[in-house]
């Protein structure tokens, strides 16, 4: 009678960890399927920003050789530009 009593207990606490670990499976790929979606906006953010870095050094290095290119030729930048 105690064997059956000790195996019951056993098969209990068995499916218990089971039925755990399940839900513990689902939250992991919850998780990771959380942070897949965190990194990619992250990312696309990331993009944004290093494209309007090389935009606005890109209109920093345009005025500077406009800037540079009015004081060669004694003319206004902005004919410069025009140029």
């Amino acid at each position: 009678m105690r064997k059956i009593a000790l195996f019951a207990a056993a098969s209990a606490a068995a499916l218990t960890l089971a039925a755990c670990s399940e839900a513990t499976e689902d939250a992991a790929d919850a998780t990771v399927e959380n942070a897949a979606a965190d990194t990619e906006a992250n990312m696309e953010a990331a993009g944004d920003a290093v494209t309007d870095a090389a935009d606005t050094t890109a209109e920093a290095a345009d005025d500077a050789a406009a800037a540079v290119e009015a004081d060669v030729q004694d003319e206004t930048t902005a004919e410069a530009k025009a140029d």
